[in-house]
């Protein structure tokens, strides 16, 4: 709750963080958009606020669950644009149709 804390806390843990956010990313599927860097900061952001903290064992846990949640928006993130993320419905109205006439092989399958 003290004004600047925060300023003060990020040098004091940041090498720690750093080595959890390596471990974190270690275990993800290659092509990971984010760094250690990147990581250790976006949860820092998070975790700075309102929140208290027990002990250090408490914090470097909230810590560890924030990095898991923004790799797993990330991952999502990422799936979705692979997967046309950002269409919107009326968009795909608008799509060309691959075969405009049924293949007689699927007619009579679905018979």
């Amino acid at each position: 709750g003290k004004p600047g804390a925060a300023a003060e806390l990020l040098p004091l843990v940041y090498d720690e963080l750093r080595k959890l956010a390596a471990a974190r990313l270690a275990r993800e599927n290659p092509g990971q958009t984010l760094d250690a860097t990147a990581l250790v900061h976006e949860a820092f952001v998070r975790l700075v606020g309102d929140q208290t903290f027990d002990h250090r064992g408490h914090f470097f846990a909230a810590a560890a669950e924030a990095m898991r949640r923004i790799l797993v928006e990330n991952a999502r993130r990422n799936k979705a644009a692979k997967h046309g993320g950002g269409m919107a419905r009326h968009d795909a109205a608008e799509l060309p149709i691959a075969a405009p006439e049924p293949a007689e092989d699927l007619v009579a399958l679905d018979e």
